[in-house]
């Protein structure tokens, strides 16, 4: 399942517009990044158990129902791919962004060596994802953080049709602004197409100032059908 040449591909986006829009929304799409015969290709892994760490039945847990399988080291190829070269450009924002909100915290250029540092403070476990939805599942509100290093932006790929492999089942991001009630964004994405949003908060300009604003993310019950999704998240956990 190459994405060679992925450099190409991403180097046609925008890429200010799209920080325009992390700045304003807290998430920007990435339009086809992926094409179909890709996106089923990487469907069909979820039928291969030995490719992840863990499976969790969403349920048990109480974060909606749905599951979805984190996979293990070494990543398929694809995989790997899309994490090592979407993450160089968003360090700058991300950098940004903490420097707005007063976090010292800086994140390295190149993404092997910030999971350096991740698994040098024990976040060793690896956490892109394959999430799979049937009729009547949802995801409930939710940060990923999984542990004290964390990138504060992350990507997820829609690899099913809607309309043809499934119904319902939009992206829900929230943004709770201090004395405020949560703001609610509804994203229907297309089949190949990704997300880059915020994991957990964001800077904000006020009137006094910048301010910081939690986010969190979901996805609305399935009506009908599949739904699979991809998630590519920067840093690893405990």
């Amino acid at each position: 399942m190459p994405l060679s040449p992925l450099h190409e591909r991403l180097q046609r986006f925008d890429w200010a517009c799209i920080e325009q829009a992390l700045d304003q929304d807290g998430c920007a799409r990435l339009e086809g990044l992926l094409n179909k015969a890709e996106c089923q290709a990487m469907s069909s892994l979820y039928q291969d158990t030995g490719r992840f760490r863990s499976k969790v039945l969403m349920a048990r847990h109480g974060f909606g129902l749905g599951q979805y399988q984190y996979f293990r080291y070494p990543l398929p190829d694809p995989v790997a791919e899309l994490r090592q070269r979407i993450y160089p450009y968003l360090v700058d924002l991300a950098n940004r962004w903490n420097q707005t909100l007063g976090i010292d915290t800086r994140y390295p250029r190149e993404h092997l060596d910030f999971l350096q540092r991740c698994h040098a403070a024990g976040q060793q476990r690896p956490t892109p994802l394959l999430l799979q939805y049937g009729a009547g599942d949802y995801n409930c509100l939710h940060q990923d953080v999984y542990g004290e290093h964390v990138f504060p932006l992350q990507a997820v790929f829609l690899l099913s049709q809607p309309g043809t492999d499934f119904s319902g089942g939009e992206l829900v991001l929230t943004e709770q602004r201090p004395r405020m009630q949560s703001r609610p964004q509804v994203i229907g994405l297309k089949q190949g197409d990704g997300l880059l949003f915020a994991v957990h908060h964001r800077p904000v300009k006020g009137s006094r100032g910048h301010y910081r604003v939690t986010m969190r993310h979901g996805v609305s019950r399935v009506h009908s059908g599949q739904r699979h999704t991809l998630g590519v998240i920067f840093h690893d956990a405990l």
